[in-house]
């Protein structure tokens, strides 16, 4: 069956959830195709049972469903988080299709062709909104484990007690790995965690949540183009947590507290795995970030002359007392699960156009490609560092909305 419609979004987690809500607003025709079964799926399955939101409360931004509740500076249970979506589904009549998986966009005649499940759609505008978490990292050398060690990624892990017993190894360090760590060894298990190169901060700065700084000093707002580099967009998010009220997290404690930290993870062969001679670069790199963001909330203080105390954070050497290790024995150190917290692959093998670069990220403007009526949404670094949050994503929707009302009036 064909059916015609002027925009077809593809996902419907937040990003095309945002971009729904305005076409709504504008009355204009669309439908959002879904894969799952119900909406906040990333967020339903995909998360661990103890996960919150990292960002507060009030950073939680939807068009037309900005936070209005009683704690803007607490951090939303995953429970929560789902049932904020289903809401938002509901109360603006969103045209959701789920179990309707798109695996096809071909360009027909000026428009789109979007083939998905038995349906095919012809369109003249598509807004590819997967997200980020598309395809989850795992390395190819994860074939090269015995069988009798369990091996999950990250958004399968679910509570210490759905492990068999026995040490972990997590491979990765940004916000998910650190927080299944810490959660594992408050948990009594021995925990070995594979570091990278991802920063620390303080989750309370100067009388304020981290996260209100940053967007007081125009962090997520950045762009790519005031990166070091195009590739410093793929770093990993902050080491800091929203359980429990919210609270730091970094590598140092995790060493006083008993986790082995490691290298990068390089290899595993004959029930061994492997780490680069690289623990000490990634703390000092770690501890560099966090130096770094700081002196940004500094600078604006002062260049802003607002009387705010000064904040000396201890300085922590702990972690660099660690030994070094480049290999471990499985079976002799009794790990008998590895959690690969290694975030994800971008995977928009279903557009069947050439708009993307080396790395598999679009290649766009202000969410838009070079060909009429094609859009990106809900990525970091669409049009800044928050394209992808839910504090940000409303922004870009409401700048892609714009253009599709433009490009009616042209037509």
């Amino acid at each position: 069956m064909i059916e015609n419609i002027e925009t077809v979004v593809i996902g419907g987690g937040q990003a095309g959830l945002a971009i729904s809500y305005f076409l709504s607003q504008q009355g204009r025709e669309h439908i959002v195709l879904e894969k799952s079964a119900q909406p906040g799926e990333a967020w339903r399955n995909h998360r661990w049972d103890s996960f919150t939101l990292v960002t507060p409360n009030w950073a939680t931004r939807l068009p037309g469903a900005v936070y209005q509740g009683n704690d803007p500076d607490g951090f939303l249970p995953r429970g929560e988080i789902v049932t904020y979506f289903e809401h938002y589904v509901e109360r603006y009549h969103l045209p959701v299709r789920f179990n309707t998986t798109a695996h096809l966009i071909e360009r027909v005649n000026g428009g789109y062709q979007v083939e998905a499940n038995e349906a095919i759609f012809k369109a003249r505008n598509v807004i590819i909104a997967t997200g980020l978490f598309q395809s989850p990292k795992i390395p190819p050398y994860s074939a090269n484990l015995p069988d009798t060690i369990l091996q999950l990624h990250s958004e399968s892990y679910r509570n210490p007690e759905s492990l068999p017993p026995g040490a972990v190894l997590v491979v990765g360090a940004a916000q998910s790995g650190c927080q299944i760590a810490e959660e594992l060894y408050q948990n009594g298990r021995q925990v070995y965690l594979s570091t990278s190169t991802a920063a620390r901060v303080p989750r309370r700065y100067r009388g304020k949540d981290i996260v209100s700084w940053l967007a007081l000093v125009g962090f997520f707002d950045q762009s790519v183009d005031q990166l070091a580099s195009p590739q410093a967009k793929y770093a990993g998010n902050p080491q800091v947590s929203g359980k429990n009220g919210g609270h730091s997290l970094n590598l140092h404690q995790f060493y006083r507290d008993g986790v082995i930290l490691l290298g990068r993870s390089s290899g595993i062969q004959d029930g061994k795995a492997y780490f680069a001679p690289n623990l000490m670069e990634n703390l000092a790199r770690s501890d560099k970030g966090e130096i770094e963001i700081l002196k940004l909330i500094d600078d604006y203080i002062a260049d802003h002359g607002l009387d705010i105390p000064e904040e000396k954070l201890p300085v922590l050497q702990d972690g660099y007392q660690s030994q070094v290790f480049t290999e471990l024995d499985l079976k002799a150190m009794g790990i008998n699960t590895i959690i690969w917290a290694m975030g994800y692959r971008f995977d928009f093998s279903l557009v069947k156009l050439p708009v993307f670069d080396q790395a598999g990220y679009p290649i766009q403007k202000n969410c838009a490609t070079t060909y009429p009526g094609l859009y990106f949404l809900g990525l970091p670094w669409l049009t800044a560092r928050k394209s992808g949050l839910l504090l940000g994503v409303g922004e870009d929707a409401a700048k892609v909305a714009e253009s599709i009302a433009d490009r009616k009036l042209v037509s």
